[in-house]
């Protein structure tokens, strides 16, 4: 080999090394890398309406620790679950949760057509929320009850601690799941572990049964053993939009949420819907007071402020409105969820709309861990809601429920307008429903209106606030609805067809 052949080699050999340290020293300083990864801590309740919270209007649920939250980031109004095609409406929630799936599309889907093979859900849970972390490098942790989800995904946190607890002491209550998460932050102090963490802290209540601590029960009026014959006056005041019944046949015949919850029965009256409020109530406060452990925790740590804390519900949940108890139908109360954010670079005491399905959060997610998440995601990220940059990250959201008689409840909201459709009992319930809800957020029908219900709840609603769907001077709002929800069901891959389709 020639000196010049054997220099030129040389030289070849030295600007390679020198391009990749170059390349090493720019990706290690890019913003991306050279700033740490956020954490995660997803504060998850079971059957919890936002109408149960301060930043949401209730003026009776103590919740200091989740108003501080309110008060530290943004508060989003609407936020909703998709729908379910089960009345473990938690099932399809929290894998749409977990996957970032529309409804119809995500492992164990009901419906013509649909089918689901192990294959099908092992290749989801692949591309799940803790399978997607594990490989950016966080280290994962999930405490939550058990069942009503999706498996498969669940087993892949690093670690897990799943019982459900719905009892009304330290060991068989919230609290329980209180202590794996401080367990779980007190391990990785010891350890020194500096990888960011997701921790997905998940409670058993305040899904009935609503066995609360006997003192918080007794703050609220209320006794785990049932009303007594007359209203206790501690006891929280009957919803707004409360009835002593639905005004027609919702379309599940013997649902277990409308005629088996403990305490609760088929009985509607205010003695026992009141009871049952406080004992929602005081679930409720103590989760708020394991949620502050955890804060405290997190702040002495040093961890918090480069923590994303979401607080959220898989659904809503009526006790007592429109005259029902459970989490199947598609009113505001139980269609919405509640949604309290704060973390790195969020502006605090804001509020936004945010148009928001819970399917949005992996997504999300991932948007602010700076990860490219797999093509199976369809949801979209609200980061820019989340940072003041926009409102809303879409004008339309669509619902559904077919856990009851085919082909089930549909709903599609554009801002102002709500259309909610039934067609159930095999078509001998077909009603239509509007709202405007500027004037008429809490859905009041024309049964509201009531004597003896005007009464009770010292409210007579106005004018507009009744079911527009059969006004005249709405039926274009109510065509235009239809037409955008039939587009919905189509593109969203909805298996069924309403009768005036």
């Amino acid at each position: 080999m020639t000196l010049h052949k054997a220099t030129s080699m040389c030289s070849r050999f030295m600007q390679t090394i020198l391009l990749a340290i170059t390349s090493l020293v720019l990706a290690l300083c890019s913003p991306a890398l050279a700033a740490k990864r956020p954490n995660f801590l997803f504060i998850l309740t079971d059957d919890q309406s936002p109408e149960t919270l301060s930043c949401y209007g209730n003026t009776i649920c103590q919740t200091p620790h989740i108003d501080r939250l309110a008060r530290r980031g943004i508060v989003l109004d609407d936020a909703h679950h998709m729908g379910a095609w089960s009345g473990a409406v938690c099932t399809a929630s929290r894998t749409m949760i977990m996957t970032g799936r529309t409804v119809w599309r995500i492992p164990g889907a009901r419906g013509p057509g649909l089918a689901t093979t192990p294959a099908s859900r092992k290749q989801a849970a692949r591309n799940s929320l803790p399978a997607i972390f594990n490989r950016a490098g966080y280290a994962t942790f999930r405490t939550c009850k058990r069942g009503n989800s999706f498996r498969e995904a669940n087993q892949l946190f690093n670690e897990r601690h799943e019982a459900t607890r719905r009892g009304g002491n330290n060991e068989t209550g919230s609290h329980w799941h209180g202590d794996r998460v401080i367990e779980y932050l007190s391990s990785r102090k010891q350890s020194g572990s500096t990888a960011p963490f997701l921790i997905y802290m998940g409670f058993s209540h305040p899904h009935d049964p609503r066995n609360a601590p006997e003192e918080l029960a007794r703050k609220y009026g209320a006794s785990n053993t049932g009303p007594g014959k007359t209203v206790n006056p501690k006891s929280p005041p009957l919803p707004s939009n409360y009835l002593p019944a639905h005004p027609f046949p919702h379309g599940h015949p013997n649902l277990r949420d409308e005629v088996r919850v403990q305490g609760v029965l088929k009985r509607r009256d205010p003695a026992t819907i009141r009871n049952e409020l406080g004992r929602e109530y005081a679930c409720i406060e103590n989760i708020d007071t394991q949620i502050g452990r955890v804060l405290k925790q997190l702040e002495a740590s040093g961890e918090l402020k480069n923590t994303y804390v979401v607080f959220t519900s898989d659904h809503g949940i009526a006790v007592g409105r429109h005259g029902l108890t459970g989490k199947q139908n598609l009113y505001e109360h139980t269609w919405r969820v509640p949604f309290i954010v704060t973390g790195p670079g969020i502006k605090p005491g804001t509020r936004a709309s945010g148009y928001i399905y819970l399917l949005d959060i992996l997504r999300t997610f991932c948007d602010l861990a700076d990860i490219t998440p797999p093509e199976s995601v369809e949801g979209r990220s609200f980061k820019d809601v989340l940072y003041g940059k926009q409102q809303a990250i879409r004008n339309t959201l669509y619902g559904v429920y077919t856990g009851g008689t085919k082909p089930g409840m549909r709903a599609i909201k554009t801002g102002r307008f709500k259309l909610i459709k039934y067609d159930v009992l095999d078509g001998t319930v077909r009603r239509t429903q509007l709202f405007d809800l500027e004037k008429n957020p809490r859905e009041f029908l024309v049964e509201h209106k009531a004597p003896s219900v005007a009464r009770l709840l010292k409210h007579t609603p106005g004018a507009n606030q009744v079911n527009l769907a059969d006004d005249p001077r709405y039926a274009a709002q109510r065509k235009e609805l239809e037409t955008l929800l039939r587009q919905e069901m189509q593109r969203l891959g909805d298996p069924y067809q309403l009768a005036d389709d």
